[in-house]
């Protein structure tokens, strides 16, 4: 028993947020593993660090999402750690955004271009400068700081959720290529894209079609990028493909390990 939710857990994001104040903030507070607390000193009393809110809920009555961001200071201006997830059309849970980012780590600007506008993580425009930077650095696309490597101890926590709203899965799409391979690697299966998947690893081996477009013509296009998740990652973002890297669905059963491997022996 959760001290202030419900003995019963709505099974839809929509219903959780109907609930009262109260409630609602006692289910979504079990997302938060306790190292959070622990790794930016948050008093676990009042999620509060140095006075001010550490850990800020949005999940307006009405909403079918919800957005946790854990702020680890009290002047932060954006969160470490950030979750959006919501409900799919027929009820389903599906995370729309994760970030789990290192604060003391270098920021890359790459979520802003030159201009000041939002790029929505490289998607909608780049900025190439912050992006080398970031590369160089040994980040992946859409990062713009490195990450606390952390997700195989919050899985369990985000399962366990799942399960006491009545779930067997959940579904998360990835935003590139290297997240699909990361989830491959913490038990996801594929709902849509594994045989894109399975192209995307053939055509990058020599003589495939994406290893001949790794002509060093750009930064992110080496010829050695085939080698490694990160490399292709970046060549893709690039546009090695021709198109986006889009309509790739995974999901994840609670407690089972689907064991799919579209990367053998991958490097990161």
């Amino acid at each position: 028993m959760i001290p202030g939710a419900p003995q019963q857990w709505p099974s839809t994001i929509r219903e959780i947020n109907d609930l009262p104040p109260q409630q609602k903030r006692a289910i979504y507070r079990t997302l938060i593993p306790e190292w959070v607390y622990l790794r930016f000193g948050i008093d676990p009393q009042d999620d509060t660090l140095g006075g001010q809110p550490a850990i800020v809920y949005r999940y307006p009555p009405g909403s079918s999402s919800v957005e946790i961001s854990v702020y680890p200071a009290p002047d932060a201006s954006e969160p470490a750690i950030y979750l959006h997830m919501g409900d799919t059309f027929n009820g389903q849970l599906m995370v729309l955004m994760v970030i789990v980012g290192d604060p003391d780590s270098p920021r890359f600007h790459i979520d802003v271009d030159q201009e000041g506008q939002d790029t929505q993580l490289g998607i909608r425009s780049r900025n190439i400068p912050e992006e080398i930077r970031a590369m160089q650095a040994g980040l992946a696309p859409g990062q713009t700081r490195r990450g606390l490597r952390l997700f195989r101890s919050a899985l369990p926590v985000f399962e366990q959720f799942v399960s006491r709203m009545g779930h067997e899965l959940f579904l998360i799409e990835p935003l590139f290529y290297h997240n699909a391979i990361t989830f491959e690697r913490y038990g996801f299966a594929y709902a849509r894209g594994l045989q894109r998947m399975r192209w995307i690893h053939r055509e990058f081996q020599p003589g495939g079609i994406l290893h001949a477009r790794l002509d060093g013509s750009t930064p992110f296009r080496h010829p050695e990028a085939w080698r490694s998740v990160s490399g292709r990652s970046w060549a893709i973002h690039d546009g090695v493909l021709g198109e986006p890297f889009t309509d790739v669905l995974m999901y994840k059963r609670v407690g089972v390990h689907a064991g799919i491997t579209t990367f053998p022996d991958a490097i990161w």
